[in-house]
């Protein structure tokens, strides 16, 4: 029965080492998909601001706001 219950803790405990080794990968993980959203999100706030695309939007409001009813 000893040795059981101390395998058993043998393999829970080691386990638990597997995991705190592993722990930091994840907030990599998750630093590097902010990284990439905010890369994103300039490229297009750029492309958006740009002046063919703000061109764009704006006869797409004045046509809008001209069409009769």
């Amino acid at each position: 029965m000893y040795k059981v219950v101390r395998a058993r803790l043998g393999a829970l405990v080691c386990g638990m080492r597997g995991a705190r080794r592993d722990a930091g990968m994840v907030t990599s993980e998750y630093t590097m998909g902010i990284v990439a959203a905010v890369a994103f999100a300039v490229i297009l706030y750029q492309v958006v601001t740009g002046d063919a695309v703000t061109a764009e939007l704006q006869d797409i409001v004045k046509r809008a706001l001209s069409a009769g009813m």
